[in-house]
């Protein structure tokens, strides 16, 4: 038997066990996190009874909404007809259907779908391909990775090297003098007296410099997010994604987009990258709302062209050596057919665009809060940044501040997502004008609420 005499053991609350995502583990067991116990449509029932509007969609997700009866039997019927299948040397007809079907939304040549278990497997996957191409076509040097500053691509080995979020980066080890990070894209934050549009100029001259610096014939990727998600809701200034893909064209470097937050309809369409930035990438990751949340499951899209430059460099065997036990997985493969199924029977993305310009306009009435310095909105997604004091800046502070506002709006009924010193919100795209109305209400009564009690 264990020996927990000198253990917190008798403080440790019901989930004692479990280690969260992000967690000080210096308090296991002593920070209790909300209990949720049901779900329907935009909203959460906690252990209290108490119903919330799912302000972040989950993490960004639930795109569809909560307990929709399609995916359940969706679920359940594959199960019973097959419930697993190795990828390594089978197949199943769903998953055939689900990359079929992948494929016929994926902006350009972006035929070829190879399957992940999440948005992290997907991103490390495209790193990896990126080292595996260059490596085909006789480049063994082209290796290295372009990111931004605060973007945010996940929490395997690879991806989170490459990401640019460093105050969660204190006490891991990440791949040495494999990323070099650039601005991060975000016009708040541009030099006192700097138009936007010189803004956007000052990041595509970085970009361009920092190819230069580090050598395009060392640099085998740019990966960025079309809208930073984790790093705050960062919409970047206009046309700026389009100019990052013209001049990786420029200097052959790949450009892979990070997808996992902005498809399945975030920004009101499959993929955004070229329906709303205008661009067609070499790769797309995707995961979330691939599935609404319901099930684990992810993608990676790699461009014919890639393929065509492997076969024709080489009448070699050349096997992509990378996968996972659950690549495909028929269960998630059915989850993700029946969420498609719902978006185009529901015809959801012309809802999402429709009702987009209301919820920005429900999200910026919020402008008018004198802690609130900038409400940034793109689709279905918003950051509502606070500051106690915007002439002296404090992270801490601030950080600490939107924390608060998540507590105070739990009890009014709505949950938000606290990321930096922002107050993010990602709902289901099912939501309705009024639901919009009385989110945005509770969102507002919870900063006042906070800010009273400072």
């Amino acid at each position: 038997m264990t020996d927990t005499s000198n253990s917190q053991t008798d403080v440790r609350s019901e989930d004692s066990h479990i280690v969260r995502p992000w967690q000080d583990v210096t308090a296991l067991g002593q920070d209790e996190a909300t209990v949720l116990e049901g779900s329907s449509g935009i909203y959460v029932k906690d252990s209290e009874g108490n119903n919330l509007i799912d302000g972040p969609g989950g993490m960004w997700c639930v795109n569809v909404g909560h307990g929709r009866r399609e995916i359940i039997d969706a679920v359940v019927n594959q199960m019973e007809e097959l419930s697993y299948f190795s990828p390594w040397t089978m197949s199943a007809p769903i998953t055939t259907k689900l990359a079929e079907r992948m494929a016929s939304i994926a902006p350009g040549d972006l035929n070829n779908v190879f399957f992940t278990t999440g948005g992290s497997t997907a991103v490390d996957s495209a790193l990896r391909f990126v080292f595996f191409y260059n490596n085909c076509l006789g480049r063994p040097e082209k290796k290295q990775i372009i990111s931004r500053v605060n973007g945010y691509h996940g929490s395997t080995y690879l991806s989170s090297s490459v990401s640019g979020k460093k105050s969660e980066k204190a006490h891991m080890d990440m791949a040495k003098g494999l990323g070099h990070f650039i601005s991060s894209p975000k016009p708040k934050d541009r030099p006192k007296g700097m138009s936007v549009e010189d803004f956007g100029d000052m990041l595509i001259a970085e970009l361009e410099a920092k190819i230069l610096e580090v050598g395009a014939d060392k640099i085998g990727a740019f990966i960025a997010e079309p809208v930073m998600g984790s790093g705050g809701v960062i919409v970047p200034p206009e046309g700026y994604f389009k100019r990052c893909h013209e001049i990786c064209k420029k200097y052959d470097i790949l450009f892979i987009a990070d997808e996992v937050v902005t498809s399945f309809g975030r920004l009101g369409y499959y993929f955004a990258s070229e329906d709303v930035f205008g661009v067609v990438p070499d790769m797309i990751t995707t995961a979330k709302g691939m599935t609404s949340g319901y099930l684990p499951m992810g993608a990676l899209l790699i461009s014919d062209r890639l393929i065509n430059d492997i076969n024709a460099s080489t009448n070699e065997y050349r096997a992509f050596t990378s996968g996972f036990t659950y690549s495909g997985h028929p269960a998630s493969a059915a989850c993700a057919m029946a969420n498609l199924d719902i978006f185009e029977d529901s015809k959801l993305l012309e809802h999402a665009r429709d009702i987009a310009p209301y919820f920005a306009e429900a999200m910026k009435s919020l402008n008018d809060l004198p802690v609130v310095t900038d409400v940034r909105v793109v689709g279905l997604m918003a950051g509502v940044e606070c500051e106690l004091d915007a002439g002296n800046p404090d992270e801490d502070r601030d950080c600490a501040f939107a924390a608060k506002v998540d507590e105070a709006c739990q009890t009014l009924g709505l949950l938000v997502r606290p990321i930096y010193n922002s107050c993010v919100m990602s709902p289901p795209l099912t939501i309705t004008k009024p639901q919009i109305d009385k989110m945005v209400s509770i969102l507002r009564a919870g900063i006042v609420k906070a800010a009273a009690e400072e």
